[in-house]
């Protein structure tokens, strides 16, 4: 299975609308500190509508497409999915269940020997 590298290519163009929206960004921050004194009312609609502009700018752009088209795939895998019933689930949840009381088990005893081991064989310490 051979992998293919994709390369995109930026224009400047591209490049300028996702400045603006960065820049759209920072501006709609600026604008909610400078608006206090107008009110709550101004301040959040100055960042809400320079926010919403930056969004239109970046989803004009060709990441912004390229996010879009990957969403969009995404969502088409997640729905080819094959959830697993409810019995299985709860098969699965008991195996995994037993699984941690056999293994927390194991490792309590593998503990106490090597303790045992350790402190009486070894270091022939009693408590």
């Amino acid at each position: 299975m051979s992998m293919t590298q994709v390369e995109t290519v930026h224009t400047g163009a591209d490049k300028a609308k996702l400045a603006a929206a960065a820049l759209m960004v920072v501006g709609g921050l600026v604008a909610y500190y400078l608006l206090a004194k107008q009110g709550v009312y101004a301040q959040w609609g100055a960042l809400l509508a320079l926010v919403a502009v930056a969004v239109l700018l970046f989803f004009t752009s060709e990441s912004g497409k390229q996010l879009v088209a990957y969403g969009r795939d995404s969502w088409r895998e997640a729905r080819k999915v094959v959830w697993p019933t409810r019995k299985e689930s709860l098969q699965m949840t008991g195996y995994v269940f037993a699984f941690v009381v056999v293994m927390a088990l194991f490792l309590w005893a593998t503990d106490k020997t090597l303790e045992w081991v350790i402190f009486s064989l070894i270091l022939g310490w009693t408590r």
